[in-house]
């Protein structure tokens, strides 16, 4: 899954993200709809977090979901690895 699955999702982990993140509001939530940049900027708002650690915590928290850019990292090399495995089935 990727941020574009959890934008679709948005309403299933906002309980999540408010037990996580206490401090963002029901109209946060409502004015961010999943989108990571301004949920970066929430967070640096509301915790007075830089914009690195602002970055770095929700993509931790997205990461948890399982839902980020390490697990599309996994994904890929996953896919890679089959792809190779396919192509060398084709090549004996």
């Amino acid at each position: 899954m990727n941020n574009d699955i959890l934008a679709g999702k948005w309403k299933q982990f906002a309980g999540k993200i408010k037990e996580t993140f206490g401090k963002l509001t029901d109209d946060d939530l409502a004015r961010a709809e999943g989108n990571a940049e301004v949920m970066a900027g929430l967070l640096q708002e509301r915790y007075g977090y830089t914009k690195e650690q602002a970055r770095k915590s929700w993509d931790d928290f997205v990461v948890g979901l399982g839902v980020g850019r390490k697990n599309l990292a996994g994904q890929a090399a996953d896919l890679t690895e089959q792809a190779k495995t396919e192509l060398e089935k084709r090549l004996k």
